[in-house]
């Protein structure tokens, strides 16, 4: 093999690896993960290939952003904001954190109020109303100084409109924390304004995404410096990033852009399905990827994954493009537990890579959501992943001793345990399509993951979902999306005007500086031989509180724009209004072409009715009772409810 592409997608239990070659074959597997320093579970991935020579780019996926958020490990960040709107963090949207417990609180922001710098100035819609001054910004500046920060946030009212006053303070917290704080001077301070993170309106949400942004950049600057180190050493060419969009780009530029790396994993998974239903020629999918924390769900529309700007990771509002997914807590190592109310739970709690389920032989003592699959007899495999040899006693006992908590038999509390996870990720696929218009007994659902094969008839009973398919190298099949990933860049600039306001000259003149922008870090010789530039307008009706994204030609008229928009909104919400379409922002991004895969299957089989479990390379498949199940020639497996 030659030209290697290689995706290393990090999990909580394993860390997997799909190495690509120029003529399409794949080679993949898994190794355990190692929380402590992911780099050195991704080293060890690459090492075992038999040519890691012929590798060409390594496309990494990694949890470092969750964990940092999940974990409160990020950098101490001083905010500079407007004076009289110092409480943006605090305030949040004025929504409760649950609607009917009054006990839930929202995360404490990452910013706490004592490091909020006041900033005498204000830009409103109509332009500046109070300077802000050279004295007023020095004094600002030594204020932030003083509160010795590790990284400074900069978002000012307006600034997506006109961030001159952004540009003026960073000039000046960068001059006085080199004078004031000699150890900075070894390197540039680290500044982030608003108006370069996300330019677009929406004052709480720019503020919380430039402030997380802050929190993680210095985190995930270490840490692919230290995967960067690893692999130089091993000879092994620098690693790029998947980012939430579904898109790579190089650690460096990564490194620069730590918000946008919330999802970095689970994107691979959603671009991974799509892959997949565009070659099994799949219109509609919902995706589950269930890892050994947590499950992954996602929405693949017209062959593509389904893009949209916001979400939160960890109760961080992260407003940047990503791939749809939605995260809960109800992985292979979820652990079951009776509250005080004597009534049985399953997650928020994982057992994690170490001691991982006590199936595994790590030295774990609850029992888990592998456990009951293994105490009903759905993983018949005697070892797993990594050379993990399955302990069926232990995992048996640890069951009983819940059974005999609950006064249940042990199949019925083992069945119980992976209702209460069905139940829980099939939540989570109503919400990823109902609530965008999509109907989910119309969609095929793509099972994979470790875990997803075995859930997947479960699930798509509780959804009334007639078909499920679980694709070939189901097991690692983010990593197959992070190998196949296009290498992406964006830009994006604020518009905010009616589309009857906006002339076609300065839809194409925005268009133009974006994509000069976009394409900017690569030779002329990169453009022309393969990015693909694509437009897309934020669009909606004059007085809604939410956009969609319309894809545009950037030398079309304005006036396609709108009927684009207006289909797409009676496609997503089936209803049209009678008011004027407004843009509120235009994005450009730059793509490669993603890599070709060549699947099919590994070996012949024969179709099977349920119930009845199939081993397969990298996960275990469950064909209930009432399903059968049928090899498909790309490999994978269709499956089909029998009435």
């Amino acid at each position: 093999m030659s030209g290697l592409s290689v995706g290393v997608d990090v999990g909580g239990t394993f860390t997997d690896l799909v190495a690509v070659a120029e003529d399409g074959s794949v080679t993949s597997f898994k190794v355990s993960s190692t929380p402590a320093d992911q780099s050195e579970g991704v080293e060890q991935a690459v090492r075992r290939l038999d040519q890691p020579e012929a590798i060409e780019t390594i496309v990494h996926g990694t949890t470092v952003v969750t964990n940092m958020l999940l974990e409160r490990t990020g950098a101490r960040v001083v905010l500079c904001a407007t004076a009289g709107a110092t409480d943006l963090l605090e305030l949040r949207r004025q929504d409760r954190a649950s609607l009917y417990d009054l006990a839930a609180h929202h995360p404490p922001p990452l910013v706490p109020a004592d490091r909020v710098v006041a900033t005498d100035e204000r830009i409103e819609p109509q332009g500046v109303t109070r300077r802000l001054t050279t004295d007023a910004a020095a004094d600002v500046a030594r204020r932030v100084a003083a509160l010795a920060p590790d990284v400074v946030a900069i978002s000012l009212l307006h600034s997506y409109a006109d961030p001159s006053h952004e540009r003026l303070l960073a000039e000046h917290v960068r001059a006085t924390l080199c004078a004031e704080m000699p150890e900075a001077t070894a390197s540039e301070p680290a500044i982030v304004c608003s108006s370069d993170v996300l330019p677009e309106i929406r004052e709480y949400e720019r503020t919380a995404t430039t402030a997380c942004e802050a929190y993680v950049r210095p985190g995930v600057g270490r840490y692919v410096a230290r995967l960067a180190t690893r692999l130089a050493a091993a000879s092994l060419p620098a690693p790029s990033v998947m980012s939430s969009s579904g898109g790579s780009a190089p650690a460096s530029d990564a490194a620069l852009q730590g918000a946008s790396l919330a999802l970095s994993g689970p994107a691979g998974g959603v671009a991974g399905a799509a892959y997949v239903a565009r070659t099994l020629g799949i219109d509609r999918a919902l995706t589950i990827d269930i890892g050994g924390t947590s499950a992954d769900v996602g929405l693949v529309l017209h062959g593509e994954p389904l893009l949209e700007v916001g979400g939160s990771v960890a109760g961080v509002p992260i407003a940047l493009p990503r791939v749809l997914v939605e995260t809960v807590s109800a992985g292979g190592g979820s652990l079951a537990w009776v509250d005080d109310g004597g009534a049985l739970r399953v997650g928020p709690r994982s057992a994690g890579a170490r001691p991982g389920p006590v199936a595994f032989r790590r030295g774990g003592t609850q029992p888990t959501v592998t456990d009951a699959h293994v105490a009903l007899g759905s993983i018949a495999a005697p070892r797993m992943s990594d050379g993990v040899e399955l302990d069926i006693p232990g995992a048996v006992a640890a069951i009983d001793s819940l059974s005999a908590r609950l006064d249940a038999t042990r199949d019925a509390t083992a069945a119980a345990i992976v209702a209460i996870a069905d139940a829980a990720m099939a939540r989570a696929l109503r919400r990823v399509s109902v609530e965008r218009g999509v109907d989910p007994r119309e969609c095929t659902l793509i099972a994979f993951g470790g875990g997803g094969p075995l859930h997947a008839c479960g699930l798509a009973e509780r959804l009334d979902v007639r078909r499920v398919v679980v694709p070939p190298h189901a097991g690692v099949l983010s990593a197959l999306g992070l190998a196949i990933a296009p290498r992406r860049y964006g830009a994006a600039a604020s518009v905010m005007r009616r589309l009857e306001e906006l002339s076609d000259a300065d839809l194409h003149s925005v268009s133009a500086s974006l994509a000069e922008r976009a394409t900017r870090p690569h030779p002329a010789a990169d453009v022309t031989a393969g990015l693909v530039v694509r437009h897309t307008a934020r669009a909606r009706y004059v007085g809604q509180g939410h956009e969609l994204d319309i894809e545009f030609e950037p030398r079309a008229a304005t006036a396609a724009i709108g009927e684009r928009f207006v289909a797409a909104h009676r496609e997503r919400y089936r209803f049209v209004l009678d008011r004027p379409v407004e843009i509120v922002s235009v994005r450009c991004t730059a793509s490669s072409a993603s890599r070709a895969v060549r699947l099919e299957a590994q070996q012949r089989a024969q179709p099977v009715r349920g119930r009845a479990t199939i081993t397969l390379s990298d996960a275990t498949l469950l064909v209930a009772n009432g399903w059968s199940a049928r090899p498909l020639e790309i490999g994978g497996w269709l499956l089909q409810r029998d009435r």
